[in-house]
Parts: C-alpha cells; sequence; structure tokens
C-alpha cells in the first residue's frame, strides 16, 4: 500500500482539532453513529453554536463530515481520518527511532566516549 506524505498544514489541523476535549468526544460519539448537529448539542454544557463551531473545525480537519438531511445536519466520522492521524504520528516516530539510531551508532563509534566511560569507572566518585 502506497501512503501519501501528509502535509503540514494538514497535520497542524488534525492535531488542532484532535487537541480539544470536546472535540475528541464528539468524534467518538459519530465512530458509534451518525449524530444530527442538535443531537450532539445535548449532550454537552454550551450552546448550539459552540457545538457547530466544533463540528466544523473536525470537518476542516477532514475527521468528520456533514451531511443535510431536511433540517438537521448529520455528522459521521471519516473512516480514514484516523488513519491519516495514525500516519502523521508513525512518520514523527520514524524521524526520531532513525535520530536515536543514528546517534547510538555514533557513541558506540566514537574512541572518547570509550575512553572517558573507562575512566569515569576507574577514577570512583567525583566531589
Amino acid at each position: 500500500m502506497v501512503v501519501d506524505e501528509l502535509s503540514d498544514e494538514t497535520v497542524d489541523r488534525l492535531f488542532h482539532a484532535l487537541a480539544d476535549t470536546t472535540r475528541r468526544d464528539i468524534l467518538r460519539r459519530c465512530v458509534r453513529g451518525e449524530l444530527s448537529v442538535s443531537r450532539l448539542a445535548e449532550a454537552y454544557p454550551m450552546s448550539f453554536a459552540a457545538v457547530q463551531k466544533h463540528v466544523a473545525v473536525l470537518e476542516r480537519a477532514g475527521l468528520v463530515t456533514k451531511q443535510r438531511s431536511g433540517r438537521e445536519q448529520l455528522v459521521r466520522t471519516d473512516p480514514d481520518a484516523v488513519g491519516r492521524a495514525r500516519q502523521a504520528l508513525d512518520e514523527l516516530e520514524s524521524a526520531w527511532r532513525g535520530r536515536v539510531d543514528r546517534m547510538a551508532r555514533l557513541l558506540a563509534e566514537d574512541p572518547a566516549t570509550e575512553e572517558n566511560e573507562a575512566n569515569d569507572t576507574t577514577e570512583g566518585p567525583r566531589r
């Protein structure tokens, strides 16, 4: 499977959307099934407009989609959205693991490091 690299802008939108507790809760509720914005708003101690704004942030990040059904807007989770967030984290993990591996190799090859380690064990505690 070929995975496209995510742009910085896409990653920023994803993590901005996921950084808020209410938005993560909305996302969890919508994973269980499609809900209207008005139904979602009943679950939170905030205005309907505030819930709409949270849904809009999730929608801009591509985490949910809205579809009009009569007078209601139905919110559903995009099944690929969590995969995009996981991909972004996997890319970060890969970059850091590569750096740590390179540092470990450099330290293993550095004779000065071996000499310093030998001196530290033979000199005893420093005061």
